[in-house]
C-alpha cells in the first residue's frame, strides 16, 4: 500500500511563521520609531527645552538663596555697624566724663587740699553758649580758700568788648541785659560757687573778649577778662 510522505510541523504552518515574523519585525521597527520620537534623547530639542527649563528654575532658586543669604549679611553687618558707632559714642562720652570728674578732683584738691595754695575771691573759669537768637548763656565758677569757713557775698556782673562794622564797641552789663537798671547776679559761697545767667548780643556784634566783675558786700571789686574763645571752651585762668 502506498503511502503518502508525512510533512513536517514547521512546513504545514510555514506561511503562518512567516507572516507572525512580519508582523514582529514591523512591530519592533514601529516601537523603535516611536522611542525616536518621544524620548528624551540630547538631540530632541523638546528635551532639551525641558531640560533648560529645569536647569533655569534651579537658577532661580540659587540666585533667591542668595540673594536671601546678601540681605541677611548685610542687615548682620549694618547692626554691627550701628552697635559699634553706638560703643564708640558710648565709650567716648565716657571718656568725656572721666576727664571732667578728674579735671574736678584736680580743681578741689587746688581748693581745699592740704597743700593747696591760700587765694581770695577770684574767678576760676567762665564758659559761654549760644542760646536761642541773639541770647547767650553764661556760667561763672568763683572761688576763695583764702578765709575758710567765711562766707564771700556779693554781686556778678558782665561787660564786654566787640567790634562792629570794623569799630571797637564796648556793651556794660545793662546792655547786655538789655534793662536799663538791670541788677546783678548775686553770689554767697565758702569755697566755690557756679553762677550762672542770660545776656543778649547786639546783631553784626563780634564779640572779642568778656569781662567778670564782682562786687564784694565789703571790699573793692574784682575782676578777671577772658577772650571770647576762651570764654566758649570754658576755660579755667589756670589753663
Amino acid at each position: 500500500m502506498y503511502k503518502q510522505p508525512q510533512t513536517s510541523w514547521f512546513a504545514e504552518h510555514k506561511l503562518v511563521l512567516i507572516a507572525i515574523a512580519i508582523f514582529l519585525i514591523a512591530l519592533a521597527f514601529g516601537a523603535w520609531g516611536a522611542w525616536q520620537v518621544f524620548s528624551p534623547s540630547s538631540g530632541d530639542p523638546r528635551a532639551q527645552l525641558v531640560r533648560l527649563n529645569r536647569e533655569n528654575a534651579n537658577l532661580q532658586d540659587e540666585a533667591e538663596q542668595l540673594q536671601q543669604r546678601v540681605a541677611t549679611l548685610t542687615r548682620s553687618d549694618q547692626i554691627s555697624r550701628d552697635a559699634n558707632r553706638d560703643l564708640q559714642g558710648a565709650i567716648a562720652d565716657r571718656d568725656e566724663e572721666i576727664a571732667g570728674l578728674r579735671a574736678d578732683v584736680a580743681f578741689y584738691e587746688r581748693l581745699v587740699g592740704a597743700t593747696a595754695q591760700r587765694h581770695g575771691l577770684s574767678v576760676h573759669a567762665l564758659k559761654v553758649q549760644a542760646q536761642n537768637g541773639p541770647a547767650w548763656h553764661f556760667t561763672g565758677t568763683l572761688t576763695q580758700n583764702l578765709n575758710r569757713g567765711a562766707v564771700s557775698e556779693g554781686v556778678l556782673t558782665l561787660s564786654l568788648e566787640g567790634t562792629r562794622d570794623g569799630k571797637l564797641q564796648k556793651l556794660a552789663w545793662t546792655d547786655l541785659r538789655q534793662q536799663p537798671n538791670a541788677p546783678g547776679v548775686v553770689y554767697s559761697f565758702k569755697y566755690f560757687q557756679q553762677v550762672e545767667g542770660d545776656f543778649f548780643l547786639p546783631p553784626g556784634l563780634t564779640p572779642v573778649k568778656v569781662t567778670v566783675r564782682l562786687q564784694p558786700r565789703s571790699g573793692a571789686p574784682i575782676e578777671e577778662s577772658f577772650t571770647w574763645a576762651d570764654a566758649l571752651r570754658g576755660q579755667s585762668v589756670a589753663e
